[in-house]
Protein backbone atom coordinates (compact mmCIF):
# COMPACT_ATOMS: atom_id res chain seq x y z
CA UNK A 1 0.00 0.00 0.00
CA UNK A 2 2.97 2.33 0.53
CA UNK A 3 3.92 2.41 -3.16
CA UNK A 4 0.38 3.16 -4.32
CA UNK A 5 0.00 5.96 -1.75
CA UNK A 6 3.30 7.54 -2.84
CA UNK A 7 2.19 7.27 -6.49
CA UNK A 8 -1.08 9.09 -5.72
CA UNK A 9 0.81 11.75 -3.66
CA UNK A 10 3.20 12.38 -6.59
CA UNK A 11 0.26 12.84 -8.97
CA UNK A 12 -1.40 15.27 -6.52
CA UNK A 13 1.85 17.28 -6.12
CA UNK A 14 2.28 17.41 -9.89
CA UNK A 15 -1.26 18.66 -10.46
CA UNK A 16 -0.89 21.20 -7.62
CA UNK A 17 2.40 22.56 -8.99
CA UNK A 18 0.90 22.84 -12.51
CA UNK A 19 -2.03 24.87 -11.16
CA UNK A 20 0.31 27.08 -9.10
CA UNK A 21 2.37 27.83 -12.21
CA UNK A 22 -0.74 28.48 -14.28
CA UNK A 23 -2.06 30.82 -11.56
CA UNK A 24 1.12 32.91 -11.78
CA UNK A 25 0.83 33.01 -15.58
CA UNK A 26 -2.89 33.85 -15.42
CA UNK A 27 -2.22 36.70 -12.98
CA UNK A 28 -0.06 38.38 -15.63
CA UNK A 29 -3.04 38.49 -18.00
CA UNK A 30 -4.87 40.92 -15.71
CA UNK A 31 -1.82 43.05 -14.71
CA UNK A 32 -0.72 46.13 -16.58
CA UNK A 33 2.54 45.30 -18.42
CA UNK A 34 5.65 47.16 -17.29
CA UNK A 35 8.02 45.97 -20.00
CA UNK A 36 9.68 48.76 -21.99
CA UNK A 37 9.22 48.06 -25.68
CA UNK A 38 12.77 48.88 -26.77
CA UNK A 39 13.50 50.80 -28.98
CA UNK A 40 10.03 51.78 -30.16
CA UNK A 41 8.48 53.29 -27.07
CA UNK A 42 11.30 54.80 -25.09
CA UNK A 43 10.70 58.50 -24.33
CA UNK A 44 14.33 59.42 -25.09
CA UNK A 45 16.65 57.66 -27.53
CA UNK A 46 19.08 55.44 -25.66
CA UNK A 47 22.02 56.94 -27.59
CA UNK A 48 21.08 60.38 -26.24
CA UNK A 49 21.36 59.16 -22.64
CA UNK A 50 24.89 57.78 -23.00
CA UNK A 51 27.86 59.86 -21.78
CA UNK A 52 30.36 61.56 -24.09
CA UNK A 53 33.03 59.01 -23.16
CA UNK A 54 30.88 55.97 -24.05
CA UNK A 55 32.87 53.43 -26.04
CA UNK A 56 30.53 52.54 -28.88
CA UNK A 57 31.31 51.65 -32.48
CA UNK A 58 34.35 53.45 -33.88
CA UNK A 59 34.06 56.25 -36.39
CA UNK A 60 36.68 58.15 -38.36
CA UNK A 61 36.56 61.78 -39.48
CA UNK A 62 38.65 61.59 -42.64
CA UNK A 63 38.62 65.39 -42.87
CA UNK A 64 41.10 65.55 -39.97
CA UNK A 65 42.88 62.19 -40.36
CA UNK A 66 46.61 62.75 -40.85
CA UNK A 67 47.32 59.22 -42.08
CA UNK A 68 49.98 58.73 -39.40
CA UNK A 69 48.95 55.06 -38.82
CA UNK A 70 49.21 55.53 -35.03
CA UNK A 71 45.77 54.01 -34.48
CA UNK A 72 46.61 50.97 -36.59
CA UNK A 73 49.83 50.37 -34.64
CA UNK A 74 48.09 50.86 -31.27
CA UNK A 75 45.28 48.39 -31.98
CA UNK A 76 46.14 45.18 -30.09
CA UNK A 77 43.99 42.93 -32.28
CA UNK A 78 44.61 44.47 -35.72
CA UNK A 79 41.02 45.37 -36.51
CA UNK A 80 42.13 48.61 -38.23
CA UNK A 81 43.56 48.46 -41.75
CA UNK A 82 45.05 51.59 -43.27
CA UNK A 83 46.74 51.94 -46.64
CA UNK A 84 48.36 55.35 -46.98
CA UNK A 85 51.21 56.45 -49.21
CA UNK A 86 52.99 59.72 -49.76
CA UNK A 87 52.40 61.12 -53.23
CA UNK A 88 55.89 61.74 -54.68
CA UNK A 89 54.76 64.73 -56.77
CA UNK A 90 52.74 66.69 -54.21
CA UNK A 91 54.47 65.22 -51.13
CA UNK A 92 51.06 64.87 -49.46
CA UNK A 93 49.85 61.73 -47.70
CA UNK A 94 47.04 59.97 -49.60
CA UNK A 95 44.66 57.54 -47.88
CA UNK A 96 43.63 54.64 -50.10
CA UNK A 97 42.01 52.43 -47.48
CA UNK A 98 40.78 52.94 -43.92
CA UNK A 99 38.77 49.95 -42.71
CA UNK A 100 37.66 48.96 -39.22
CA UNK A 101 36.45 45.42 -38.61
CA UNK A 102 33.74 45.90 -35.99
CA UNK A 103 33.55 42.15 -35.34
CA UNK A 104 37.16 42.08 -34.10
CA UNK A 105 37.03 45.37 -32.20
CA UNK A 106 36.96 45.00 -28.43
CA UNK A 107 36.19 48.70 -27.82
CA UNK A 108 39.25 49.26 -25.65
CA UNK A 109 39.91 52.80 -26.88
CA UNK A 110 43.65 52.28 -27.38
CA UNK A 111 43.39 53.41 -31.00
CA UNK A 112 41.92 56.80 -30.13
CA UNK A 113 44.57 57.74 -27.57
CA UNK A 114 47.57 58.20 -29.92
CA UNK A 115 45.58 59.99 -32.64
CA UNK A 116 47.01 63.53 -32.83
CA UNK A 117 43.79 65.11 -34.10
CA UNK A 118 41.13 62.89 -32.53
CA UNK A 119 39.86 61.78 -35.93
CA UNK A 120 39.19 58.22 -34.71
CA UNK A 121 36.73 58.15 -31.85
CA UNK A 122 33.99 56.08 -30.28
CA UNK A 123 30.38 56.97 -30.97
CA UNK A 124 27.25 56.26 -28.96
CA UNK A 125 26.17 53.72 -31.58
CA UNK A 126 26.08 50.24 -30.08
CA UNK A 127 23.62 48.25 -32.18
CA UNK A 128 25.87 46.51 -34.65
CA UNK A 129 23.94 43.32 -35.33
CA UNK A 130 23.70 42.28 -38.96
CA UNK A 131 23.18 39.21 -41.10
CA UNK A 132 26.58 39.17 -42.82
CA UNK A 133 30.10 39.58 -41.53
CA UNK A 134 31.11 41.57 -44.61
CA UNK A 135 28.77 44.39 -43.65
CA UNK A 136 30.49 44.62 -40.25
CA UNK A 137 33.65 46.00 -41.88
CA UNK A 138 33.35 49.78 -41.90
CA UNK A 139 35.02 51.15 -45.02
CA UNK A 140 35.64 54.87 -44.61
CA UNK A 141 37.58 55.56 -47.82
CA UNK A 142 35.59 55.17 -51.03
CA UNK A 143 38.01 57.07 -53.30
CA UNK A 144 41.61 58.09 -52.48
CA UNK A 145 41.59 61.00 -50.02
CA UNK A 146 44.27 63.53 -49.17
CA UNK A 147 45.21 63.28 -45.52
CA UNK A 148 44.83 66.31 -43.31
CA UNK A 149 48.00 68.32 -42.83
CA UNK A 150 47.94 70.26 -39.54
CA UNK A 151 48.66 73.96 -39.79
CA UNK A 152 51.49 75.55 -37.84
CA UNK A 153 49.04 78.09 -36.43
CA UNK A 154 45.37 77.80 -35.61
CA UNK A 155 43.04 76.17 -38.13
CA UNK A 156 41.27 78.74 -40.34
CA UNK A 157 39.07 76.55 -42.57
CA UNK A 158 35.47 76.99 -41.31
CA UNK A 159 34.48 73.49 -42.46
CA UNK A 160 37.40 71.74 -40.75
CA UNK A 161 37.45 73.81 -37.54
CA UNK A 162 34.33 72.32 -35.85
CA UNK A 163 35.44 68.77 -36.69
CA UNK A 164 38.94 69.46 -35.38
CA UNK A 165 37.54 71.06 -32.21
CA UNK A 166 35.37 68.00 -31.59
CA UNK A 167 38.38 65.72 -32.11
CA UNK A 168 40.54 67.78 -29.77
CA UNK A 169 37.73 67.82 -27.17
CA UNK A 170 37.57 64.05 -27.46
CA UNK A 171 41.31 63.83 -26.89
CA UNK A 172 41.27 66.17 -23.91
CA UNK A 173 38.30 64.51 -22.18
CA UNK A 174 38.69 60.87 -23.16
CA UNK A 175 42.06 59.89 -24.54
CA UNK A 176 44.46 61.87 -22.42
CA UNK A 177 48.06 61.60 -23.65
CA UNK A 178 50.54 60.05 -21.27
CA UNK A 179 47.95 57.78 -19.71
CA UNK A 180 46.73 60.39 -17.22
CA UNK A 181 43.23 59.96 -15.93
CA UNK A 182 40.80 62.74 -16.80
CA UNK A 183 40.63 65.46 -14.21
CA UNK A 184 37.49 65.24 -12.12
CA UNK A 185 36.32 68.79 -12.05
CA UNK A 186 33.10 70.36 -10.97
CA UNK A 187 32.02 71.12 -14.53
CA UNK A 188 29.80 68.02 -14.69
CA UNK A 189 31.58 66.49 -17.70
CA UNK A 190 30.94 62.78 -17.91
Amino acid sequence: MGAAAEYIRNIRETVTSIFEGMAVSASHFVRKPYTVQYPDRTPVRVQDTLPFRYRGILEVDLEICTGCLACERACPIDCITIVAEKDPQTRNMVLYQFDIDIIKCMYCGLCSEPCPTGSIHHTTEFEGADFSTESMIRRFVKDPVLAYKPKKGPETDPQILPILNRGMRYLSEFAQPGGDKPASGGDGAA
